[in-house]
């Protein structure tokens, strides 16, 4: 029987503008072996983010750059192969941040155990994982989108814009999605149930979103960025708030974006607020036992965009940041044991 070895996609070169596939190069290694208090895991499931791309640029950020020749950063699921933990045994699933790779070795505190009882895995990288959570907090502690009031989310059918969208309605608030086609709209009104969807690639944008708006915006949970922020920032009403999540149009940028008009947000009062979801780990009991409640209760939808090997990662990634995905974009690494 063949040694194992870790494929793993490594940084090749820093990307100018929109990445390539050739900055990106897949590697094999050794297999790691835990040490005292470590799990040895094979990835499942790797998750592939926005994010990800600040964290590749080399720019000043919240979190430490990739450097060249490391493995790019991600959240994983596996399973574990080996463990020198007391919590963990051989066969557990778990949800940690392997990175683009095969095989991964993580401390026992810094994982997750899985019950595959309670929702499919991959759940835990999309509606129950760090997208999950980021809708979750930034729209309820930040938004606080009251009943009747509308609320207003850029790409829409993504897996935070899905989730803000559906969580709005719980809590009674009309939801109006942006999204890139008309399959994603049609997808989010009526799979989703939003109250509308406007497509910014058809049409008049402003007209079509004050349309679908008819009494304005109360909250916008911004994900994109550039002409869509411009459009919605003339249709906020008093003290609007805007939980600033994500700004995907400028991600790729190599000159200094044009900002849209602030005066709005003064004359408006609105309530602007930047946040990163890891600064919230203390609601995560909160946000699984309320989203995991009403995912099983079939209020919470989702969806997967699934493609199968870790050598389409790259691909993958860049078709994200074009906005290709439709859904909770995962790279199937390995075969899942528990489906």
């Amino acid at each position: 029987m063949p040694t194992p070895v870790n494929r793993q996609i490594v940084l090749r070169s820093r990307p100018v503008g929109m990445p390539k596939p050739g900055d990106f190069e897949l590697v094999e290694s050794r297999l790691p072996a835990p040490k005292d208090g470590e799990i040895l895991s094979r990835t499942l499931y790797l998750s592939l983010d926005p994010y990800m791309r600040g964290r590749i640029s080399g720019a000043r950020s919240y979190a430490q750059s990739v450097e060249i020749g490391q493995v790019i950063v991600g959240a994983t699921v596996g399973e574990v192969l080996e463990s020198k933990h007391p919590d963990f045994a051989k066969g557990d699933i778990v949800q940690g941040y392997s990175g683009w790779q095969s095989h991964g070795v993580a401390a026992g505190g810094t994982v997750r155990k899985l019950d595959p009882r309670q929702a499919p895995v991959s759940t835990a990288l999309g509606v129950l994982g760090m997208p999950g959570m980021t809708a979750y907090v930034g729209l309820l502690d930040i938004g606080r989108p009251k009943p009747g009031e509308t609320v207003v989310v850029s790409a829409a059918s993504g897996a935070v814009g899905s989730a803000v969208g559906q969580i709005a309605k719980i809590k009674g608030a009309r939801a109006v999605g942006i999204a890139g086609s008309q399959d994603k709209c049609d997808y989010v009104v009526g799979e989703l149930g939003f109250d509308a969807c406007v497509n910014y690639k058809k049409g008049d944008l402003l007209a079509e979103l004050k349309a679908a708006c008819p009494g304005g915006i109360d909250v916008y949970f911004e994900n994109v960025g550039g002409d869509v922020l411009r459009a919605v920032m003339q249709l906020l009403n008093m003290n609007a708030r805007i939980p600033l999540c994500g700004l995907i149009s400028e991600y790729n940028a190599t000159d200094t974006v044009p900002g849209p008009n602030l005066r709005p947000l003064l004359f408006n009062r609105v309530l602007v607020k930047g946040f990163i979801v890891s600064d919230h780990l203390a609601r995560l009991p909160d946000f699984l036992k309320d989203c995991g409640g009403w995912l099983r209760e079939g209020r919470l939808k989702h969806r997967e965009d699934v493609v199968v090997g870790l050598e389409k990662a790259p691909e993958a990634f860049i078709g994200l940041l074009q906005g290709k995905n439709f859904g909770k974009l995962l790279v199937r690494v390995g075969e899942d044991p528990s489906r």
